[in-house]
C-alpha cells in the first residue's frame, strides 16, 4: 500500500478547472518528481495535499487524496491541523515570503514543535538546536535569534527544512525549493533532502520545471501539461524515451552544459569598459562612539564588453554581481574606479549628467512583474523610457509600442493590456521591449530568466540571440545557471566575494577552468541525464567565504588576474585577502601588490 495515493483528482479555481483526473502514488522512502511548466497545475496539486487550496480560493471538485489509511479529501480542519507539519510538511519556493519577518527564527520552528509535540521551554529550545544542527546550519545557536532577513537565501531555505522536519513527517512535498538558488546551494539543499529521506525514511513529492534537478534526485516522474497528466514513468525512462510530445519539447528547451558556446563577434570598441572598480558599504561601529568599518562588496575588477558581444558573468548569491550591474549603470554609487559607456566616462558625473547617458544602457531585472507598473497599459508602459528621453512623441507612443511588441514576439492586440494580464515570460518580453525602447548599445540582464520554465527561459535567450545579431546589441548578463550562461554568452567572468577571480572565452573557461572556485561551481551544475547520477557528496555547511570587512579607509589586498591561456585570466592565489583585527592595523596595505595592467588591462582580456 502506497503511502500517498491520489485518484482523479480534480480542482478548480471558480470556473477555472486547474487540475483534471490526475492520478499518482508516491511509496515510503520515494521520491517522486512532478513536473511542467509554470500554470500546470503542480503547485495547486500541493496545495490540495496539504488541504490548503481552499484558502487561497480554489476548492476540489473530484477524486479522492489518501495519506496510509487517512482520507485527507474527508477530513475536518481540526484533523487537517493535526496532520500538517506533523505527518506532511512542505518546503516553499521562497523561504522569505514563507517564513514570519518579526518572530525569530528559533521560535518558529520551535512554535511547530509546541504544536505537535507539546515541547515548550528549554526542552523545545534545545530540539530546535538539534533541527538546526541536523540539516547542518553553522552556528545553530546563533541562528535561533536571528530573523529571515539576516541570513542568505540557502541558510533561509534550510530554516524552511528544519522546521517542515522538526516532527519527522512521513511525506516532504518540497515546491520548487532550489528554483532560486545558485548552483552549489542548489546542490547542496539536493544533498541535504536525500541524506535526510536516507535517514528517515520519508517520502518526497519533488516539484520542480528543472529536469537536471529531477535526473538528480528522482525515482518517478509526473508530467503535468495545463492540469492534465501527461506522462508518468521511471527517471531512466523519462529520460531515455519520452513518450508524450511535450516531455520531449522539455528535454529539448533544457539547458545542458557543454551544449557550446555562441560564436565569437568580429573584434571592435568595446560599449562598456571598466576598471578597477570597487563598490563599498559603510558598517556601523559596535558603539555609538567606536569606529565603523566598511563591507567592499565589489573589489578592483576590470573587464570590458565590445558591441554585439555578450559576457556572461556568473556566481554565487552575494558574491557581488548584481551591485557591479548596478555600480555599472550608476544605480548605486562608485568608490574607486573608472566605467565609460561608449568612450564616455561615468564615474563622477552628476544625475543630471548622467541623465542622457542612461539611454545608451539599459537594464532588465529578475522580476518583471515588480519591475513593470502595473497602473499603465502596456503601450505606455514600454514606451515611458523613450517619451522621456524625448526619442517619441505622445502622438508616436502607439506606433513605437506596436513595432517593440513585434520585434519581442508579441501581438499588437496586448497594446491595452496591463502587466498582471500576462505569463512570466511574456512579462519578461516587455521588459525586453521597454529596454529597446530607447535603443540601447547595452543591455544588462540581471538574472532575467532565472525563475522561468525551461522552454520560456530557452525562448527568452533565442530572442536576445537575435535581437544582437539584427541590432548589434551588446550584453551583461547575469545568471547563476552555467548551462544557460554558456548557451548565450561570447565570454565568461566568475565572481566571488567581490572579486572577478576567472574570465576568458566561455569555452576555454567552461572546458578548461582554470581557479578552485570555478571548477566547484561546474561540478555543482545537475546533468540532465540519471544514467549519469553519481551518489551524493555529503552536505557542506553554507559559510560564505570570509567578506571584506575592515576598518573604515583600509583596501585589501590587489591581486593579479595570470594569463593562463589565449584571452583567459585567472587570480593568481585562491587565497583569501587576509583580514586585521576590527577596529586594528592593517598590515601589509601599504606594500600591497597592485594588479598588474599589462596582465589585464581594461578592454584587452
Amino acid at each position: 500500500m502506497p503511502l500517498l495515493s491520489v485518484e482523479n483528482l480534480s480542482l478548480a479555481f471558480g470556473s477555472h478547472a486547474a487540475l483534471r483526473g490526475l492520478s499518482f502514488a508516491v511509496a515510503a522512502g520515494e521520491t517522486v518528481a512532478l513536473v511542467g511548466e509554470s500554470g500546470s497545475g503542480k503547485s495547486a496539486t500541493a496545495l490540495a495535499l496539504m488541504r490548503l487550496i481552499e484558502r487561497d480560493g480554489g476548492q476540489i471538485t473530484g477524486g479522492r487524496i489518501r495519506l496510509a489509511d487517512t482520507d485527507l479529501t474527508a477530513a475536518s480542519e481540526a484533523q487537517m491541523r493535526r496532520i500538517r507539519g506533523n505527518r506532511i510538511a512542505m518546503v516553499f519556493q521562497e523561504p522569505m515570503t514563507a517564513l514570519n519577518p518579526v518572530m525569530p527564527l528559533g521560535a518558529q520552528v520551535a512554535e511547530v514543535l509546541r504544536l505537535h509535540r507539546g515541547l515548550d521551554g528549554a526542552a523545545a529550545h534545545a530540539a530546535v538546536l538539534e533541527a538546526f544542527a541536523r540539516v547542518r546550519i553553522p552556528q545553530p545557536e546563533l541562528r535561533y535569534g536571528q530573523f529571515a532577513h539576516e541570513l542568505s537565501g540557502g541558510l533561509r531555505q534550510r530554516v524552511m527544512i528544519a522546521m517542515a522536519l522538526a516532527c519527522q513527517p512521513d511525506l516532504l512535498i518540497a515546491d520548487e525549493p532550489t528554483t532560486a538558488l545558485d548552483v552549489t546551494t542548489q546542490a547542496g539543499i539536493l544533498s541535504l533532502i536525500k541524506s535526510l529521506q536516507d535517514e528517515t525514511g520519508m517520502a518526497v513529492l519533488f516539484i520542480t520545471h528543472d529536469m537536471g534537478v529531477v535526473a538528480e534526485i528522482a525515482d518517478r516522474v509526473v508530467v503535468l501539461r495545463a492540469g492534465e497528466k501527461m506522462e508518468e514513468a521511471p527517471v531512466a525512462r523519462i529520460f531515455a524515451a519520452p513518450q508524450a510530445d511535450y516531455t520531449r519539447m522539455l528535454m529539448a528547451a533544457t539547458p545542458r552544459l557543454g551544449s557550446g558556446a555562441p560564436a565569437a563577434p568580429r573584434p571592435s570598441d568595446p560599449v562598456l569598459e571598466v576598471e578597477n572598480l570597487s563598490v563599498r558599504f559603510a558598517l556601523p561601529g559596535a558603539t555609538p562612539f567606536a569606529a565603523g568599518s566598511e563591507f567592499h562588496a565589489v573589489r578592483d575588477v576590470s573587464f570590458s564588453v565590445g558591441r554585439g558581444e555578450t559576457l556572461g558573468l556568473v556566481g554565487e548569491s552575494g558574491c557581488g554581481k548584481s551591485t557591479l550591474a548596478r555600480a555599472c549603470l550608476r544605480l548605486i554609487g562608485v568608490d574607486q574606479g573608472e566605467v565609460r559607456l561608449c568612450g564616455d566616462p561615468l564615474t563622477g558625473l552628476s544625475a543630471a549628467q548622467m541623465r542622457p547617458l542612461r539611454r545608451r544602457a539599459q537594464m532588465v531585472f529578475q522580476d518583471p512583474y515588480a519591475s513593470l507598473n502595473p497602473r499603465l497599459t502596456v503601450a505606455d508602459l514600454i514606451t515611458e523610457p523613450a517619451l522621456i528621453h524625448g526619442t517619441v512623441t505622445r502622438a508616436g507612443q502607439r506606433d513605437l509600442a506596436a513595432e517593440l511588441l513585434e520585434k519581442v514576439g508579441l501581438e499588437a492586440a496586448a497594446l491595452t493590456r496591463f502587466a498582471h494580464q500576462f505569463s512570466g515570460g511574456q512579462r519578461q518580453r516587455l521588459c525586453i521591449a521597454r529596454a529597446l525602447s530607447v535603443r540601447p548599445a547595452l543591455i544588462v540582464a540581471d538574472e532575467s530568466v532565472s525563475a522561468l520554465d525551461v522552454s520560456v527561459a530557452k525562448a527568452i535567450t533565442d530572442l536576445l540571440a537575435r535581437l544582437q545579431a539584427e541590432d548589434g546589441l551588446s550584453f551583461l548578463f547575469i545568471s547563476h545557471d552555467i548551462a544557460v550562461v554558456e548557451r548565450v554568452s561570447h565570454r565568461i567572468a566568475v565572481m566571488q566575494a567581490g572579486r572577478i577571480v576567472e574570465i576568458g572565452p566561455t569555452d576555454r573557461v567552461l572546458a578548461a577552468p582554470a581557479h578552485p572556485y570555478t571548477r566547484r561551481l561546474l561540478a555543482a551544475v545537475p546533468v540532465p541525464d540519471p544514467a549519469r547520477r553519481g551518489p551524493m557528496t555529503a552536505m557542506p555547511d553554507l559559510t560564505p567565504p570570509p567578506p571584506a570587512i575592515l576598518p573604515r579607509g583600509a583596501r585589501p589586498r590587489r591581486e593579479a588576474l595570470m594569463a593562463v591561456g589565449p584571452r583567459h585570466f585567472a587570480l593568481a592565489s585562491n587565497d583569501p585577502a587576509p583580514l586585521p583585527p576590527r577596529g586594528g592595523p592593517v598590515p601589509g596595505h601599504a606594500d600591497s601588490v597592485a594588479r598588474d595592467t599589462a596582465v589585464q588591462p581594461a578592454g584587452a582580456e
